[in-house]
């Protein structure tokens, strides 16, 4: 007959249960920490305490929040930053509702409004010799550096001297263009004529209605002018808004495979504040349009970026052109201590359209423009 002492198997038990925990959390977190790394949200160097962390990935995840950052550190001393993550940021994670597969035929809506976007054969070209004029926004825009009318907003501590700007050393592939959207579903302000059902804060599944639709738009009008260009339209924000850019970075990395050699890498958003009263535009003409803005990222953060000061050269050339056509067209350069992926081109670049009190009619009338501008740099 065998005896069991149950107490003394109770206890080896709990014990064995215990040490297993401990080892599964721990390899989770090991395995957590090298995912953030391999994404670009934490760098291999010393990024300066928790703060300067927090600070950082936010930066990652929402382009432009630096330049707002700096505004408000001029106004108040006591302003709490996660008060203005708050205000801006949380409503898109409450309100964004959550869809495990699209229904077939929801599919089947989507594939064909993004035909159509793709397939309209009026390319309106846009004039030149017209009249601008800046309509005045909410945010007021500041700059540190100026370089032959070029306005830049310096957010890091990195020296920025004028050989870093001048363009005549700028070489590029010239002809191939990939467009791209970290936070697909971001919108704008609903019309009569773009309405939509909101996933979340300022934020669709449809892309018509989307910074897709304009993306669709700019991919026409620089199809018409000769270049060959590739626009994706993969969800990288949805169904989780976090961890976009790494989405984002293996999908411009599968596209890199099938279209090497491209070097100018756009990646469309619209700017990040949820306000209707915030809706940086310019009158051309006629014609009331949203201002743009080009986020370059730097290695200011930590991370390997060996293209950055190139990124940088394409941007100044492509906004001294447009202060030549279109002045105000363009808010201030923001360079950034954050690389946004493109460190996967020598022209990679973030172009921020308008916010959410534009609309998306306004959104798209500005990419003509954006368009010829960046024709007159590239193939004149």
């Amino acid at each position: 007959m065998i005896v069991f002492n149950i107490r003394k198997i109770s206890i080896k038990l709990l014990f064995i249960i215990i040490i297993s925990v401990i080892i599964f959390y721990s390899f989770y977190i090991f395995n957590s920490e090298k995912r953030m790394k391999n994404i670009g949200i934490i760098g291999t160097l010393n990024l300066g305490g928790t703060s300067h962390f927090f600070k950082y990935t936010i930066d990652q995840t929402i382009p432009g929040i630096s330049l707002i950052n700096d505004t408000v550190e001029t106004t108040s001393n006591n302003f709490d930053i996660l008060e203005l993550i708050l205000a801006y940021e949380l409503p898109i994670f409450e309100s964004t509702t959550y869809i495990e597969e699209f229904p077939e035929e929801r599919q089947e809506t989507l594939a064909a409004n993004d035909s159509a976007l793709n397939t309209d054969e009026s390319v309106e070209h846009a004039q030149t010799d017209l009249t601008t004029e800046v309509i005045e926004s909410i945010v007021p825009n500041s700059f540190t550096d100026d370089f032959e009318g070029t306005q830049i907003k310096n957010g890091t501590n990195l020296e920025l001297t004028d050989d870093i700007y001048d363009t005549s050393t700028l070489d590029i592939n010239k002809s191939d263009v990939i467009i791209f959207h970290t936070h697909t579903c971001e919108s704008y302000t609903p019309t009569e004529n773009y309405p939509y059902e909101e996933s979340g804060t300022f934020r669709t599944l449809d892309l018509n209605c989307t910074v897709v639709g304009v993306g669709n738009y700019l991919n026409t009008q620089l199809t018409s002018y000769g270049f060959n260009v590739f626009h994706d339209t993969t969800y990288h924000d949805y169904p989780a808004y976090s961890g976009s850019y790494g989405r984002s970075q293996a999908t411009v990395e599968n596209l890199l495979v099938s279209h090497p050699g491209t070097d100018i890498i756009i990646d469309l958003h619209r700017d990040a504040i949820a306000d209707t009263t915030y809706a940086p535009s310019v009158k051309i003409g006629d014609e009331i349009v949203s201002q743009l803005m080009f986020v370059i990222g730097t290695n200011a953060g930590g991370l390997e970026h060996p293209n950055w000061k190139q990124n940088l050269k394409f941007a100044v050339a492509v906004q001294k052109k447009a202060n030549e056509l279109y002045p105000g067209l363009f808010r201030p350069i923001l360079i950034s201590e954050s690389r946004y992926n493109q460190q996967l081109g020598k022209a990679a670049c973030i172009i921020e359209v308008g916010a959410t009190g534009n609309t998306l009619e306004q959104s798209m009338a500005s990419m003509k423009y954006l368009a010829l501008v960046l024709n007159e740099v590239l193939h004149n």
